[in-house]
């Protein structure tokens, strides 16, 4: 009876394993098929709490894109190391391929906004005086052949936004550099 009870706890946890390995849902695209493709001016909302990559044109909302982002801790980035990603408005600085991450769409941070939050966190000692701001944060992809990591959720990145590849090419074929990027929570 013994016997019995072990060999359905191990085969139960076997189907479990199974099925948890197997259900992994992936994350798609949302777009409005109202019209073809994006109309005239361009923006990017990007909200760290939803875990999307909103793009709005002259006609309202466009798309949606899943992406990931630095830490689990979703809170604005505060120094250099921390692995946050800055909260603020933002614009595409530079679009350039990648070595590792498919693709880049550089941001301008650290920009004005992002030095006067910077600052007023040292003078209120929030942040030790020897602290640095940082940099290099971009709108990148993943590993070849990793989507996995945005589709469980999974925060990789130093700070920077991260979507599939192929989303990076749509997102990159529409998105002129100059593009605003809103990055909120």
């Amino acid at each position: 009876m013994k016997r019995q009870r072990t060999s359905l706890a191990i085969l139960l946890f076997f189907m479990v394993g199974i099925a948890g390995f197997t259900s992994t849902s992936k994350r798609a695209i949302k777009r409005n098929f109202s019209h073809k493709g994006p109309e005239g001016a361009v923006y990017v909302i990007i909200d760290k709490s939803a875990y999307e990559l909103k793009v709005y044109d002259e006609e309202g909302w466009y798309a949606t894109y899943p992406v990931v982002f630095g830490s689990k801790d979703l809170s604005d980035k505060m120094m250099e190391g921390d692995r946050k990603t800055p909260e603020g408005t933002f614009k595409i600085t530079s679009k350039k391929p990648h070595q590792k991450w498919h693709k880049m769409l550089m941001l301008d941070y650290p920009n004005k906004a992002s030095w006067d939050k910077f600052n007023l966190r040292k003078a209120n000692r929030q942040i030790p005086q020897n602290a640095r701001i940082g940099g290099g944060i971009a709108i990148h992809g993943t590993w070849p052949h990793d989507n996995i990591v945005v589709d469980d959720y999974t925060n990789w990145t130093n700070g920077c936004v991260s979507l599939k590849n192929e989303d990076l090419d749509e997102i990159d074929s529409y998105l002129p550099v100059g593009t605003k990027v809103i990055i909120r929570r």
